[in-house]
């Protein structure tokens, strides 16, 4: 039978099951996608009930298939919590991260200590409103759900709690803690005292690599107790570069990691959306977020539809490197898109688009301004230029010649790489524990890298 260790990917649109050989090549990967449910105020969330029975169902197929499980492990998104009674009973839903609340319980957080900028920094989570910081959940349903709060035996983040299903075992885990929660303190590296001054005793922290042994269809398996899916995608660049590197990993929101600069946040990164993730080594990494794919889809949307054109009509754009060029010579004499910041609503209406003469001239101009927007969060989180050498680019603008081009003549100084590792957050998951679950394996790490 082939020894295989099983990844569940839990993002909010997709959720993946891959399974990894000895050597962590992917032999097969399965793909769901699940009507959202909605929680007891008519907030959309993730369907956990379909979830679970799912992940169970996955499992079952595997050693049904004739796969020998070794082990089993989580990526999911994070500032997602869960309330668990004493049998193990779920009491909540997935409350989804954006659901709004009002902004009396951070107000109050930052009021009693050490006022905004100083607990932002000391928990490296900029005040990101509604969910997105899953401390403010613990107030939140401290106030609005009590009862659930009476109960509660256990607290979890998404990942530690669907590892539960399966062993039985609450623990919490550093990289969930640490991505923007508002509840881990940097400074002590431990729980910020506001959490017992407010009454809640959450799980110790374990490490990445810890794993329950658990019996699934008559096989003794590994399971990992989980890991956010932002600090899991950085695991396998961490393992296959010896020199240090910013990774841009670029989708809808674009994230700069750079786990080579550990200065600690200013107040003015904190307010351009700079924060701390944790890596699995348990050290802070400074990183920075834009906005970036979805701006580009609502803008490029409105471009289409001005030059009467199909939705994807931007893959088929030429590639004109003298147009770019003169773009950040700025003598190409075109209006800029977000000249005056990026506006509410992603939307630049600002920009007369008559003042192109094709939708081509048009979404290069549009690919010129959002790389400098992009370049400007890359210098949020450079620190020592001298240090980094090497920017790897990976995800959907990877792939956009326009984009790689134009960040590596905005960022003449470092060797702008693409990388082509795909599936990287469940890649790190299987890495943490592949030394307890093949023990002795040759695992190389191939991270596709082009110039």
């Amino acid at each position: 039978m082939e020894k295989v260790l099983a990844v569940f990917d839990i993002g909010k649109t997709n959720k993946k099951l891959l399974l990894f050989n000895e050597q962590l090549q992917l032999v097969q990967q399965t793909e769901e996608k699940f009507p959202v449910t909605r929680d007891e105020d008519g907030t959309e969330c993730d369907d956990i009930v379909r979830i679970e029975a799912w992940m169970h169902k996955a499992l079952e197929q595997v050693v049904a298939d004739g796969y020998r499980l070794c082990g089993v492990n989580f990526s999911t998104y994070g500032a997602s919590l869960v309330w668990v009674d004493g049998e193990g009973q779920r009491l909540s839903p997935v409350y989804n991260y954006l659901k709004e609340v009002e902004p009396d319980y951070q107000t109050h957080l930052f009021e009693h200590y050490g006022g905004e900028t100083e607990f932002c920094r000391r928990t490296a989570s900029p005040a990101l409103g509604v969910m997105l910081n899953s401390g403010i959940q613990l107030l939140w349903v401290q106030k609005q759900r009590p009862a659930i709060a009476r109960r509660a035996q256990h607290i979890l983040h998404f990942p530690q709690y669907l590892s539960s299903v399966f062993t039985q075992k609450y623990v919490s885990e550093y990289t969930s803690l640490g991505c923007h929660t508002f509840m881990w303190d940097f400074d002590k590296m431990h729980y910020h005292s506001w959490l017992s001054d407010a009454g809640f005793s959450l799980p110790a922290p374990v490490p990445n690599d810890t794993v329950f042994p658990v019996e699934i269809g008559g096989q003794e398996v590994q399971v990992g107790v989980g890991i956010h899916d932002s600090s899991a995608s950085l695991v396998p660049y961490l393992r296959g570069s010896s020199a240090p590197f910013l990774l841009m990993s670029t989708g809808t929101w674009l994230i700069n990691m750079n786990p080579f600069n550990h200065s600690p946040l200013t107040e003015q990164e904190l307010r351009s959306d700079s924060l701390c993730y944790m890596s699995i080594k348990q050290q802070p990494v400074k990183s920075s977020r834009f906005f970036m794919g979805h701006i580009h889809d609502v803008n490029v949307k409105r471009l289409t539809q001005y030059f009467n054109l199909p939705d994807k009509a931007y893959k088929e754009v030429g590639f004109n490197a003298g147009l770019l060029d003169a773009l950040v010579a700025q003598r190409a004499g075109y209006p800029a898109f977000f000249a005056e910041s990026v506006p509410e609503g992603h939307l630049d209406l600002r920009v007369d688009l008559s003042a192109f003469p094709d939708f081509e001239t048009a979404y290069h101009q549009l690919m010129y301004d959002l790389t400098r927007l992009a370049v400007d969060s890359v210098h949020l989180v450079l620190g020592d230029k001298g240090l980094v050498k090497d920017l790897f680019v990976s995800g959907g603008f990877a792939r956009n010649r326009h984009f790689v081009y134009l960040v590596a003549a905005l960022l003449p100084h470092l060797r702008v790489r693409t990388s082509e590792v795909d599936n990287a957050s469940a890649l790190g998951a299987a890495l943490v524990l592949a030394p307890k679950v093949f023990p002795g394996a040759a695992v190389q790490i191939n991270l596709g890298l082009d110039q």
